[in-house]
């Protein structure tokens, strides 16, 4: 019997032959990273009863991400401890103001296939898309894989989920998502390895494939993966000058269950509060009025989602009673949005365009939500309190889907505007 590609890497991870679902293993990890708000404030004296000395400086990155720029005193002060520490253990990756490290990682290579990436952060899954196994941990395990350099884990079983078809118009992968999590269920794949295929995701972009890979833990997966492809190789070398290593699942890989989906008939869709499985085709919530949008984040604020957003908003106004909230993934996206007139475009819709941070999405700076509010947001994940108040709703959607509902002040269609 075959393996699949999360067998492989793993059984490379801890020196066996093979490995098989729920062996216990020692993985060597190839990236470990944390950030501010569960990072070395939390786990640094533990660290220190450990030796206190990184493992390898080179494998290890630390992000302000959670508390940029910081909205109290208290951020503020978890801040600059982060900075601090990071000074007084020779940490030589940094990043400070750059943006939510998930995509950050891409676009400064750590993410490559066949790697083990750690982070203290449930959406560590990101990686996945191009073929890494990335997965979350908490503070203590943290403090244990940066003195040694390894991780215990399970291997988790494998779950293959295939999508036939192609995206119609009006449609991104942010519906993709949440069609596998409204019919899988959050929680449905719990330490699952979650591995997507089949024509539909062969010619999705990369920023299409990052998105299903971030929503994957949304779905309760341990890890969600896509096998590198030559789109993955023509990609990584924008990034990287390195030999990218190849590894693919077999063909007879054993999976646990499979999934089909097809493409060719999904609408746009929308999660509604409280839960991202409770998914509903646009058509069924049309008209719902909002009081804001937000188009970023982790999930949804690489350029791909930028340039659709601004292709709808383009030469229009948004509704005199809406407000608009643009936060790109990263530093770089930012970059390249003002170089393309992605700004411009936006700043005369009447949006307000913020820097690369997590912000409102984990409910910090930059958009908090009132008692009551409503908001359709491109973000990931939309329990009560997820960003403000307990009795605002968070409808989740895509950035098109976003975009049109601003125009309007309502659960919009984007399809009308395109």
């Amino acid at each position: 019997m075959g393996k699949t590609i999360t067998e492989k890497i793993l059984a490379n991870a801890s020196h066996r032959s093979e490995v098989c679902p729920g062996d216990l293993i020692w993985a060597d990890i190839d990236v470990l990273f944390t950030h501010e708000t569960v990072g070395p404030r939390v786990f640094a004296q533990s660290f220190e009863e450990l030796g206190g000395k990184i493992w390898d400086p080179n494998k290890f990155a630390i992000f302000i991400d959670h508390y940029n720029l910081p909205s109290t005193i208290a951020h503020a002060n978890v801040v600059k401890f982060t900075i601090e520490w990071a000074k007084s253990v020779g940490v030589k990756h940094f990043y400070n103001l750059c943006g939510p490290e998930h995509q950050v990682l891409i676009e400064e290579g750590f993410i490559r296939p066949g790697r083990v990436i750690i982070g203290t952060d449930s959406h560590t899954t990101t990686g996945g898309a191009l073929g890494a196994f990335a997965t979350g941990i908490g503070s203590t395990d943290c403090a244990f894989s940066l003195a040694t350099g390894k991780i215990w884990l399970r291997v988790p079983t494998s779950l293959r989920i295939n999508w036939e078809g192609t995206l119609p118009q009006g449609v991104m992968a942010k519906d993709v998502a949440l069609r596998m999590i409204g019919t899988i269920g959050h929680g449905g794949a719990t330490y699952k390895a979650c591995e997507f295929a089949g024509p539909l995701i062969d010619n999705m972009s990369i920023d299409g494939r990052i998105v299903l890979s971030n929503m994957a833990v949304e779905m309760g997966a341990k890890n969600g993966i896509i096998n590198p492809d030559e789109k993955t190789n023509q990609y990584l070398k924008t990034m990287i000058d390195a030999p990218i290593t190849s590894i693919q699942s077999d063909e007879d890989a054993d999976y646990e269950k499979e999934y089909y989906f097809n493409g060719d008939d999904l609408e746009p869709l929308v999660a509604l509060p409280h839960s991202v499985d409770n998914v509903k085709t646009i058509s069924e919530v049309e008209g719902i009025q909002i009081d804001g949008i937000l188009i970023g984040t982790c999930t949804g604020g690489r350029y791909e989602d930028m340039e659709a957003a601004a292709h709808i908003l383009r030469g229009k106004k948004i509704h005199p009673d809406t407000y608009a909230i643009v936060i790109p993934a990263s530093r770089k996206i930012y970059e390249k949005m003002l170089l393309k007139g992605l700004l411009n475009i936006f700043l005369k819709a009447g949006c307000i365009v913020t820097y690369a941070t997590c912000g409102p999405c984990a409910g910090h700076l930059g958009g908090l939500m009132a008692n009551n509010e409503v908001r359709v947001s491109a973000q990931n994940r939309n329990f009560k309190g997820r960003s403000g108040s307990s009795t605002s709703k968070i409808y989740l959607a895509s950035p098109l889907t976003c975009a049109a509902s601003a125009l309007k002040g309502e659960l919009t269609d984007p399809r009308k505007y395109l």
